[in-house]
């Protein structure tokens, strides 16, 4: 049975068991739309979408999946908002324009049907279903010189399999200023809804290209002049004693050129071919003397401290004004009375360990 009516300056269209709202310009102008009548649809079960849509995944999570509307990489085939609330505000009324304004369906489940459809993953009330993200050809890269910016910087991931890692190393990649993401092609987590969802939608609005050709790729970039430096754990037996690669600790790593930082495998590190063809191998040294099993990071968690301790000697960050004077040491006379200057990392400042210490 079809149903047609209006009510507050929504219209409600149901055909069958596909219920979907849609607002007037009026609601629009509101300042929570749909107000308390969007409440009112309460829905138990959702038809699922034509087989005509193709393929598509549940993207979840409120910034994803407003990330993913403003971006507009995606094709969205109906947003599902959590049931039960008296109206909208701030990003979830933001969802609702967008949604709106690109008319795509606007539909009400309850919890449970939306944690059913998560699969209990967090979703925050908002789900929505939307075609897939791949990465792009590294051909598509585009030119980049050596020259044109001595501090370019970027990410290279083999074989990052977990997504929640994948996530978080996007995640950072993004806050930082990467400003490249290359994966490798084969056994490589693929650009699923957790990914997003870890990355709180950073995967949305990023460029992550991928290639077959890892080595080659990273020994074509070098002779073109970029720095290709690996990351490894604490020298160990899997760094061979006799290796002509140097490591050196990241707080030591000077980037005065464009580099491509390559990060491993969570269990296995960095293949033989692509170690074989980075130049440096960067490190971070622990704080103690650590017993088997705990000498190593996450590699989300590696990934950040590598990338702050590199993206930290770009001019300018942190950047002038209220967050320098915010990190600076209150003990520190004010740099603006010395005239500006360029933030360092600490660890690249001359005696900085031993002063921390002893202010601690």
């Amino acid at each position: 049975m079809a149903l047609l009516s209006a009510v507050g300056g929504a219209t409600w269209r149901c055909s069958g068991r596909l219920p979907a709202l849609h607002f007037s310009g009026a609601a629009r102008r509101g300042e929570r739309p749909g107000g308390e009548e969007l409440s009112r649809l309460l829905l138990d079960d959702l038809a699922p979408t034509p087989r005509s849509a193709g393929r598509l995944e549940l993207l979840f999570g409120l910034s994803p999946c407003l990330l993913a509307l403003r971006a507009a990489r995606r094709r969205v085939a109906r947003l599902l908002l959590q049931a039960g609330r008296s109206g909208l505000q701030g990003e979830r009324a933001e969802l609702l324009r967008a949604a709106e304004a690109r008319d795509i369906p606007v539909l009400r489940p309850r919890r449970q049907k939306l944690d059913a459809l998560c699969r209990s993953q967090v979703h925050q009330g908002v789900c929505m279903e939307v075609s897939p993200l791949k990465p792009r050809p590294w051909t598509e890269v585009g030119e980049a010189k050596p020259g044109d910016d001595p501090q370019q910087l970027w990410l290279v991931l083999e074989r990052i399999q977990d997504p929640r890692n994948f996530g978080a190393v996007l995640r950072s990649a993004h806050f930082l200023g990467v400003d490249k993401v290359i994966t490798s092609g084969r056994n490589s987590c693929p650009l699923t809804p957790v990914v997003s969802k870890a990355s709180a939608g950073a995967m949305e609005v990023m460029d992550v290209f991928s290639t077959d050709d890892l080595a080659g790729f990273l020994q074509a970039k070098a002779r073109e002049g970029w720095l290709v430096a690996g990351t490894v754990g604490c020298p160990g037996p899997e760094i061979s004693p006799s290796s002509e690669i140097p490591i050196t600790s990241c707080l030591e790593f000077l980037w005065d050129r464009p580099t491509l930082l390559v990060l491993g495998n969570e269990g296995s590190g960095l293949s033989l071919a692509v170690q074989a063809s980075c130049q440096l191998l960067l490190t971070i040294l622990p704080g103690r003397q650590l017993p088997p099993g705990l000498e190593s990071l996450n590699v989300s968690v590696a990934a950040g401290i590598l990338l702050h301790s590199i993206c930290s000697q770009r001019k300018g960050f942190p950047v002038e004004g209220t967050r320098e004077h915010l990190l600076q040491d209150p003990r520190e006379p004010s740099a603006t009375s010395e005239g500006p200057g360029v933030a360092r990392h600490p660890g690249l400042s001359s005696g900085s360990e031993q002063e921390r210490q002893n202010g601690s």
